[in-house]
């Protein structure tokens, strides 16, 4: 694909094929990704690449601590909820979602299965947990880059034919995730990436997100008309 195919077209993906990603495919992926810039060439991210029963026990331990009421224990930091501009954008997505997959807002059974879906990861085949190291915990710099690193990996794997979400639901109970993922104290767990090849037929994968435009979001300084 041409890069502006690659950007234009991508989309978040919910629904997956149950059809296996190789190794191989998702390391040229990576290969992609690390390319990403960062902070003075620091690279501060690891990738966990989880499939199979590991991720299934990731699955099922997420979402069984959740229905359990056992707190949240996802370990980047967040300020306040949304409001203003920034909630109607989360509004118009989720309006988007559930319309498309005929979710009406009195369907509580509905909606708690689409959470529960964020909780598996939406199924998907692969996770990939993003992480960073401890040692630089408590500068922005570093989940910058990870920001950084992760939108290069989903436009890597779009390329090659497989969707993402990104999401932060399958991580939310973090000691599960670092038990059946294998990870050490010295990282920090930034966010995963669900990834496999999509499912054309689940409805959701056709939504698009709405942007806001260039003149809404940029500012041109010294430049002439």
């Amino acid at each position: 694909m041409e890069f502006e195919e690659v950007v234009k077209g991508r989309r978040s993906i919910r629904g997956y094929q149950q059809k296996p990603v190789s190794k191989e495919t998702i390391r040229e992926v990576l290969e992609m990704a690390i390319r990403a810039p960062s902070s003075l060439n620091t690279q501060p991210w690891n990738f966990y690449v989880v499939s199979g029963e590991p991720l299934d026990r990731i699955r099922a331990g997420n979402v069984e601590r959740n229905l359990a009421g056992v707190p949240d224990t996802r370990e980047f930091r967040r300020g306040p909820g949304y409001e203003g501009v920034h909630r109607e954008r989360q509004i118009e997505i989720a309006v988007q979602l559930f319309g498309a997959m005929g979710i009406e807002r009195h369907d509580k059974e509905k909606r708690q299965d689409w959470v529960l879906r964020g909780f598996r990861q939406f199924d998907a085949p692969v996770s990939i947990v993003v992480t960073y190291d401890r040692s630089i915990h408590g500068s922005d710099i570093g989940p910058f880059d990870c920001g950084g690193v992760v939108n290069c990996l989903v436009n890597a794997a779009w390329s090659k034919g497989l969707g993402c979400v990104i999401n932060s639901q399958g991580i939310m109970q973090s000691p599960v995730v670092r038990e059946h993922a294998g990870i050490p104290d010295d990282q920090v767990i930034m966010i995963c990436v669900a990834m496999g090849y999509p499912d054309d037929s689940f409805p959701a994968n056709a939504v698009v997100s709405k942007r806001k435009s260039v003149d809404e979001a940029a500012t041109f300084v010294g430049f002439e008309d």
